[in-house]
């Protein structure tokens, strides 16, 4: 499969197609409304992408598409590194167990990438990184778990 680039944050004209559950909207435009976030970096960029996503039922989701909860094989194109994670809410975020923030850069940005697809961002203290999506382990809407 040829890799389609999305920018990183905020996202460009260059962005392949976002797509993400009715669930998972509801429950991050719920985080999102709270005032401790309204002015939060990661909070206007989560926004951004959900603005222009495409939203499906749970039960529509493709298996190959990263949702919340779904758990990840990914890999730094540009220096080789690989990467094991969940996507997860903040409250749930444990770096030690691979548990990543959707409102880290990295969980913003893999939210809604398939399989293939890959993302540039920026990381803490402005590294360039290239992170592709490998392969996905776990997706809840695909294991028919549509409560997670």
């Amino acid at each position: 499969m040829t890799s389609q680039h999305r920018s990183g944050l905020p996202p460009s004209a260059v962005a392949p197609p976002l797509t993400i559950s009715s669930r998972d909207l509801a429950r991050l435009e719920a985080l999102l409304d709270s005032p401790a976030l309204s002015r939060h970096p990661a909070a206007i960029a989560l926004s951004g992408e959900l603005a222009r996503a495409n939203v499906l039922p749970p039960e529509q989701i493709p298996e190959g598409v990263v949702t919340m909860h779904s758990r990840v094989d990914c890999e730094d194109e540009l220096n080789g590194e690989r990467h094991s994670l969940t996507l997860v809410y903040p409250h749930e975020a444990d770096v030690e167990r691979g548990r990543v923030s959707v409102l880290a850069p990295v969980g913003s940005a893999l939210l809604g990438l398939s399989v293939g697809q890959s993302i540039d961002w920026q990381a803490p203290g402005g590294r360039p990184l290239r992170l592709r999506v490998s392969a996905i382990h776990y997706q809840p809407e695909a294991a028919g778990d549509l409560h997670r």
